[in-house]
């Protein structure tokens, strides 16, 4: 039964994957049809990070009251509805307003899931569980780049909005499943987990210098989600069709990085995978870097998430390791938090750089939220050696 549950899991995480790729992937047909600055894609980049901090904030309290299977059905609906209202936008307005449900219900799916597998399974499913997330991010542009070789961007978003409504009407189904596991009520442990206050916790070296990994890997991430088909459009000279299809490698090295990484937990620390994992992103952004063709480019962008696929879910197995069991809930909120921050300035701030001084410039904004994840995980590791 436990795993059933675990495969149900595992398809609600491709679920959350979906959408988060979308819009990076179509925005530059969608600026050009709806004749939008460049910039404006912040808007709602903004407004879906925002309801994800929102969501996660609320998450704890949804879950007592509810229960895991219950949020993470009901937010996977929401991000549907997300979907369908993108497809039938014809302005800035509406895209914004769809960015509403689609930030409250991936916040919501994410916390909750996270929680649950960090409870009831081990390591490896975690790595599994984000590697299934990088399978429903590299899926979604893949649709999109089919879509926009048709010439409608809007028929991208129907097809994921389908195949995103089947996830939702999974998770509402296996609703008894949770209840036969014995896990459809709030866990006990969850509830009795220390709860340490904010700011003593924030006060802590070691979980401000956690939060820098956190904080780099998510805004490298997703900066490259959002703006690596508009780079490859205006300094690479590729078409929208084409830039939306090399985007889909960038995906698919996440997705390649997460599952060789569960695969080699049993083998090899969660420390170890995390270092060799900055060392290929160090690579990457160098290749991007260099003045060649766009073919390499999209190699480097493979290689990026390749390498930063893995930082953020061992890092989420390290938390007990590095700050206790009794304090890991307390820091792991601190540690999303910290992510989502990221999620939602790193973009939006390179938004405004694309549009007054060029799109060139995303590999050395890059390589700045490499330096802040290197720097965080040199000076977490110099803090853990002297206790």
């Amino acid at each position: 039964m436990a795993t059933l549950l675990l495969i149900v899991i595992y398809i609600a995480f491709i679920g959350l994957g979906i959408p988060d790729s979308l819009f990076g992937a179509a925005w530059p047909a969608i600026y050009a049809e709806l004749n939008l600055p460049v910039s404006w894609a912040n808007f709602v980049t903004m407004i879906i990070s925002g309801g994800t901090i929102v969501s996660s904030l609320l998450s704890a309290r949804l879950i007592n009251r509810f229960g895991t299977a219950a949020v993470t059905a009901v937010s996977t609906a929401m991000t549907a509805l997300a979907l369908f209202g993108f497809s039938v936008s014809g302005s800035m307005l509406w895209l914004c307003l769809s960015a509403v449900p689609l930030g409250l219900g991936a916040g919501a799916i994410d916390t909750a899931l996270n929680n649950y597998v960090a409870l009831h399974y081990k390591a490896t499913h975690m790595n599994f569980l984000h590697c299934f997330y990088g399978i429903g991010v590299s899926m979604s542009p893949f649709l999109m780049s089919l879509a926009l070789s048709g010439g409608s961007w809007r028929g991208g978003y129907r097809s994921v909005f389908w195949f995103q409504l089947g996830i939702a009407v999974l998770t509402a189904v296996t609703l008894p499943l949770w209840k036969k596991a014995g896990h459809a009520a709030p866990d006990a442990q969850q509830a009795a987990a220390r709860t340490d206050s904010l700011f003593s916790l924030i006060r802590r070296p070691k979980v401000r210098r956690a939060c820098m990994v956190f904080f780099g890997s998510c805004a490298l991430e997703y900066t490259c989600g959002v703006w690596g088909s508009t780079f490859l459009v205006r300094v690479k000279g590729v078409s929208a069709d084409t830039a939306a299809l090399l985007i889909t490698f960038y995906y698919v090295g996440i997705a390649l990085g997460r599952f060789l990484s569960g695969v080699l937990a049993s083998k090899v620390t969660s420390d170890r995978l995390v270092k060799a994992g900055q060392c290929a992103v160090a690579a990457a952004v160098f290749l991007l870097l260099l003045p060649l063709p766009a073919p390499v480019s999209a190699a480097g962008l493979f290689l990026t998430g390749l390498g930063n696929g893995p930082v953020f879910p061992n890092m989420l197995h390290l938390t007990p390791q590095y700050f206790g069991k009794e304090a890991s809930q307390s820091v792991m909120g601190i540690q999303m938090a910290a992510s989502y921050v990221g999620i939602l300035l790193a973009p939006a701030v390179f938004g405004v750089i694309a549009q007054y001084a060029g799109a060139s410039l995303f590999p050395l904004y890059l390589l700045l939220f490499y330096g802040v994840m290197a720097a965080g995980s040199l000076l977490l590791k110099r803090a853990l050696r002297r206790e």
